[in-house]
C-alpha cells in the first residue's frame, strides 16, 4: 500500500512541517495516518483516489449543520482533515446522533443521485440522477450487482428491483445522506457525536441511513426520539434498503456475506 512520502505537499497544504506520523485502525479501502505537525497541531491524513469527491462530500455536512471533521486541504489524492476527539464509544451518545443525523436529512436535493460517481475501493457507487426514487434504488444500487453475484441471487434481485414500484415511496423527500452510516464512521467524545467520517454521500431516501446504521446493530431509543417520527411502512422497507450494503459487503469481501444478502431477500419475500 502507498505511503504518504511527499510531506513537502502536506507541508504547503497545513503550512507545518510533520514530525511524526501514525498509521490508524481500519483503512481497509484506503490508508488514513495521523500526524503531528511541528506547530503543535495534529492532522489526519487520507490518502487514495476518491480524496477530491470525499472532500466535497465532507463540506457537504458540516453545511448541514452536523459535526465533520475540517477540510483543511486537498491535492491529488491527498486528503488533510482536523484531527477530532474520538474515545471510541457511542454509550451515551445515541441521542447526539439522532439530532446530528437529522440536521443532515433536513438538506434537501432536487432530485436522487449525487453530482459525481463514488466508490468503496474496487466496487463503484453510481450516483447518476433520476426523478423517481424506485428507478434509483433499482439501477443505481441493486441492478448493478447482477454481473457479480452468482445466477441465483441475480434472479431474485432481479424480481426486488421488478416490485420496487409497489415497495418504496415514488417520490419521498430527496435527503442529504451519508451513505456509509455504521458506528465505525461516527466519531464520539464526551457524550457527543465529535464527527461523523467516510461519507459516501448523495440525495436519497433518509431511511437509507437508517437501514444502514442497523445493519450490524440497533440504535438506542435515545436515537430515534432525537431524529424525529420514523415514517408508515419504515420497518417493511428496511430489508430493501438493507440489502445494498450486503452487496458492497459480498463483493468487497467474499462469500462469508451471502447468507446476509439471502436474510435480506428473504425478508422481502423474493
Amino acid at each position: 500500500m502507498a505511503r504518504f512520502d511527499d510531506f513537502e505537499l502536506l507541508s504547503g497544504l497545513v503550512g507545518a512541517a510533520p514530525v511524526r506520523r501514525t498509521r490508524m485502525a481500519g483503512g481497509d479501502l484506503s490508508l488514513v495516518e495521523r500526524v503531528e505537525l511541528q506547530d503543535g497541531r495534529s492532522v489526519i491524513l487520507k490518502h487514495g483516489p476518491q480524496v477530491q469527491r470525499e472532500a466535497a462530500m465532507l463540506r457537504a455536512i458540516a453545511q448541514s449543520g452536523a459535526p465533520a471533521p475540517e477540510v483543511l486541504g486537498v491535492a491529488g489524492d491527498l486528503l488533510v482533515m482536523e484531527a477530532l476527539a474520538s474515545d471510541g464509544s457511542l454509550g451515551s451518545a445515541w441521542g447526539a446522533l439522532g439530532a446530528a443525523v437529522r440536521l443532515l436529512h433536513d438538506v434537501p436535493g432536487d432530485a436522487y443521485g449525487w453530482e459525481s460517481d463514488h466508490a468503496f475501493g474496487p466496487v463503484p457507487i453510481e450516483n447518476g440522477w433520476s426523478e423517481t426514487w424506485p428507478e434509483f434504488w433499482a439501477e443505481r444500487r441493486l441492478r448493478v450487482f447482477l454481473a457479480h453475484v452468482p445466477a441465483d441471487l441475480g434472479r431474485r434481485i432481479e424480481r426486488l428491483c421488478n416490485s420496487l414500484g409497489v415497495r418504496l415511496p415514488e417520490r419521498p423527500k430527496a435527503s442529504l445522506l451519508h451513505g456509509d452510516l455504521w458506528t465505525g464512521n461516527v466519531l464520539v467524545a464526551g457524550g457527543q457525536v465529535t464527527g461523523l467520517i467516510d461519507p459516501a454521500c448523495y440525495f436519497g431516501h433518509s431511511e437509507v441511513d437508517l437501514a444502514m446504521l442497523c445493519l450490524f446493530g440497533s440504535p438506542s431509543p435515545a436515537f430515534y426520539s432525537a431524529y424525529g417520527p420514523l415514517e408508515p411502512g419504515y420497518r417493511e422497507r428496511q430489508a430493501v434498503y438493507s440489502l445494498w450494503p450486503a452487496l458492497v459487503h459480498l463483493r468487497l469481501f467474499g462469500g462469508g456475506y451471502r447468507p446476509m444478502v439471502e436474510r435480506f431477500l428473504s425478508d422481502c419475500g423474493v
